[in-house]
């Protein structure tokens, strides 16, 4: 699953300790989110969603390639 966390967050001028703080999350994740180290749980999408006013799928975009890659 690719993301465009890192264009959200940037665009709003957030930081990632910002936004690690308002989703009640470490740093650490919202960096291995961006890397795409990390995908989040469907709660943490929704909450990441919610945050910037849009829908997950601006946010988080699967590809269905790729997926299929991993068994999915």
């Amino acid at each position: 699953m690719n993301n465009r966390l890192a264009d959200f967050r940037k665009e709003r001028g957030v930081t990632q300790e910002e936004l690690a703080d308002a989703l009640e999350v470490s740093r650490q994740t919202i960096s291995s989110i961006e890397n795409g180290r990390y995908n989040p749980s469907i709660v943490l999408a929704f909450k990441i969603a919610r945050f910037f006013q849009t829908a997950i799928e601006q946010i988080f975009i699967y590809d269905e390639l790729e997926g299929e890659k991993d068994g999915c």
